[in-house]
């Protein structure tokens, strides 16, 4: 057995002979005192355990003489978040922006299946009177799971191909808001680099050779104290991009202790890197009218922002 504490618990049993027939809800509990069964079955449910590198969500599965079980742990509500009418921004029947909640993951992942934005989104769009026909869902960008705000998604293929594109060719404005440390040199300006990924530090930086090219405006917004609000433009839409470019400006991101940023400031903690899609703006890919949906700061920035103009 491994346990890795990171982002997430994993923990990794082998079956032997011993536990050969026993039910999967069953031998976890058993192979890790820290999980009770009723613990256990809810992450089956999520979708957060795997039997030999497949996800199993059937809580009586008969396990085998050799087989590989890994549970996933992501400490976030083992409820499954569901869409409700308010957090949709627009939709027609081609496309459907989201405005999405920090901590909630935009695909599946190890940890789990149910609650993601993705897995939500077609329990949202499933049409009762026909609940064997799946929704056609296309992801054509992606948020962070701490990052809050708006997210577009085809859902019609008609218009998966000319989203992407969209996308792909920069004919998509996405503006951000983001609290960072510290005060730029200049109120404006743009930072252009190659990005980067590092496996040993798992983390983006800019390199000088064999990167992918990124392109960051930032506009200053509020000057505070000990921090800045920006409005943050992204040309190019880079894993971590802003993240990472803000962190090199000298002004990382609130929160954002992967890329240097304070996790508490003035005695106030932040429990997440403070950044949030605000607005997105482009032509519809179908009738080519233009489409601009723009939401508000959540409420967890709003307040880390009034506390920090507060401060003397």
């Amino acid at each position: 057995m491994n346990n890795v504490t990171k982002k997430w618990d994993i923990y990794r049993l082998t079956v032997d002979a011993v536990h050969s027939g026993m039910r999967l809800d069953q031998f976890l509990p058993q192979g890790v005192a820290a999980l009770s069964r009723s613990l256990v079955r809810k992450v089956i449910d999520i979708g957060g355990v795997h039997v030999n590198g497949q996800r199993i969500r059937t809580a009586s599965r008969m396990l085998a003489s050799g087989d590989l079980v890994e549970l996933y742990l992501d400490h976030l509500p083992l409820v499954p978040w569901r869409i409700s009418s308010q957090d949709v921004v627009f939709q027609d029947n081609y496309l459907i922006v989201i405005n999405k909640p920090a901590t909630i993951e935009t695909q599946p992942t190890h940890a789990r299946y149910k609650g993601t934005l993705y897995e939500a989104l077609q329990v949202y769009l499933q049409d009762p009177f026909r609940p064997h026909q799946k929704p056609e869902i296309g992801m054509v960008q992606r948020l962070d799971r701490s990052t809050s705000g708006l997210i577009v998604f085809s859902i019609h293929p008609k218009a998966h191909k000319k989203m992407t594109e969209l996308f792909k060719d920069g004919h998509v404005d996405k503006i951000y808001l983001a609290l960072v440390s510290g005060q730029p040199a200049s109120a404006h300006g743009e930072i252009r680099s190659l990005l980067a990924r590092s496996r040993r530090e798992n983390r983006v930086h800019s390199v000088t050779t064999g990167g992918k090219p990124a392109i960051t405006r930032y506009r200053m917004k509020s000057r505070l104290n000990s921090c800045s609000l920006l409005e943050v433009q992204i040309l190019t839409g880079r894993s971590h991009q802003i993240r990472a470019h803000m962190a090199e400006l000298g002004c990382p991101l609130l929160g954002d202790q992967r890329y240097g940023g304070p996790m508490v400031l003035d005695g106030m903690m932040i429990s997440r890197p403070m950044l949030h899609a605000q607005r997105l703006k482009f032509l519809h890919p179908l009738s080519a009218q233009p489409l601009e949906v723009s939401v508000p700061m959540p409420a967890d920035m709003d307040q880390a922002l009034q506390f920090l103009k507060e401060v003397k």
